[in-house]
C-alpha cells in the first residue's frame, strides 16, 4: 500500500491515493496505526483520496483517534496540491466534495507546474446553537461569549462551525497556556454533544490573531485551517476584527490568511506540503492479525 506524506503549517497527515491504490478496509484501525508516532508513520491522522459524483475528487479524514471528521482545511489544501502536480486533476480550480459538502480550490501554480498555495473557498459559517451542535436552550441563537465552566475556570467563548465544531476563547496571552489540561476538559464537555475543537486566541494587533487550537480527536496540533476560518468569524462577531478584509492568523506551524467575505463565504489561503512517499510494508499491514 503507497502512502504520501503530506502537511499544511505542520498539520501533517497520512494520504492514500485511492484512485490509482486499494481503498483501505478498516480505516478506523489504519488511522490509528499510522498517526502513531513511535510505531507508526506519525501524522495528526489519515485522509483518503477519492473519486467522486458530484466533485472533481472525494476526500475522507479520520483523526489519529480513529474518530473520522467532517473537515480538514490544511488537508484540503494538501489535497489540491496533490491532485494538480500528480495529474489526478489537471486544473487550476478543483471541487472537492467533502462530509461537509463540496469545496472549492483555487490553485496558485508557479511556471514549472508546482502549486505554491491554495485558496479554499470555506463555505458559509454556521453560527446556531443547533448547528455546531449545542446542548443549550436557546438552540436557534448565536453563541457570542457565553460562559462555560471547564477545568475548575470559567471561560468565555464564541461558537462556530465551519463543517466541524470550534469553540473559540480570546485570552490575553496564549504561550504558557497547558492546552494538554484545558484542552480535553472543554472538548468533551457536556455542552457539546459531538465534543469540539478549541481554540485559543490572542489579539496581536490590527487583522493579525496568534491562535493555538487542541483538535478534536487528534490534540494540540500546529495548525488548524477550519479553526483560524472559525477564529475569524468569532473575532468578526465580537468585534476584534472587520469583516471583509483578510486576517492573518498566526498558529504554531506558520500563517494563514482568512477573510470572511461579504458573500458570506469564509476564504482560507495558505502552503501545501509533499514531504516523502513510501510503501507500507506487510508486516505493519498484518500486524495483530
Amino acid at each position: 500500500m503507497q502512502f504520501i506524506k503530506m502537511h499544511g503549517l505542520g498539520n501533517d497527515y497520512v494520504y492514500l491515493d485511492c484512485l490509482n491504490g486499494p481503498e483501505p478496509k478498516d480505516p478506523v484501525s489504519l488511522a490509528r496505526r499510522l498517526s502513531n508516532r513511535n510505531f507508526g508513520v506519525g501524522s495528526d491522522g489519515l485522509v483518503l483520496i477519492l473519486p467522486s459524483a458530484d466533485a472533481d475528487l472525494r476526500m475522507r479524514i479520520w483523526n489519529a483517534d480513529g474518530s473520522e471528521a467532517q473537515m480538514c482545511g490544511n488537508a484540503t489544501r494538501c489535497v489540491g496540491k496533490y491532485a494538480y502536480e500528480h495529474n489526478l486533476v489537471r486544473k487550476k480550480t478543483i471541487t472537492l466534495a467533502t462530509a461537509a459538502g463540496i469545496k472549492v480550490l483555487s490553485l496558485d501554480v508557479d511556471q514549472k507546474g508546482k502549486v505554491r498555495r491554495v485558496k479554499v473557498d470555506m463555505g458559509k459559517p454556521q453560527l446556531a446553537a443547533s448547528q455546531i451542535p449545542m446542548n443549550i436552550e436557546s438552540p436557534t441563537e448565536r453563541v457570542v461569549n457565553h460562559e462555560l465552566l471547564a477545568g475548575g475556570q470559567k471561560w468565555r467563548f464564541s461558537a462556530v462551525s465551519m463543517g466541524n465544531p470550534h469553540c473559540v476563547i480570546f485570552v490575553p496571552e496564549v504561550e504558557t497556556l497547558p492546552l494538554s489540561e484545558i484542552g480535553p476538559a472543554i472538548e468533551r464537555h457536556a455542552i457539546f454533544p459531538e465534543r469540539t475543537n478549541v481554540e485559543f486566541v490572542k489579539v496581536l494587533g490590527p487583522r493579525r490573531l496568534r491562535m493555538r487550537v487542541w483538535e478534536r480527536g487528534s490534540g494540540e496540533t500546529m495548525a488548524c485551517g477550519t479553526g483560524a476560518s472559525a477564529v475569524t468569524v468569532a473575532a468578526v462577531l465580537t468585534g476584534l476584527v472587520p469583516k471583509g478584509e483578510t486576517t492573518a492568523v498566526v498558529l504554531n506551524g506558520g500563517e494563514l490568511e482568512i477573510e470572511w467575505a461579504e458573500d458570506e463565504h469564509v476564504y482560507m489561503t495558505g502552503p501545501a506540503t509533499e514531504v516523502f512517499t513510501g510503501q507500507l510494508s506487510q508486516d505493519f499491514l498484518t500486524e495483530g492479525d
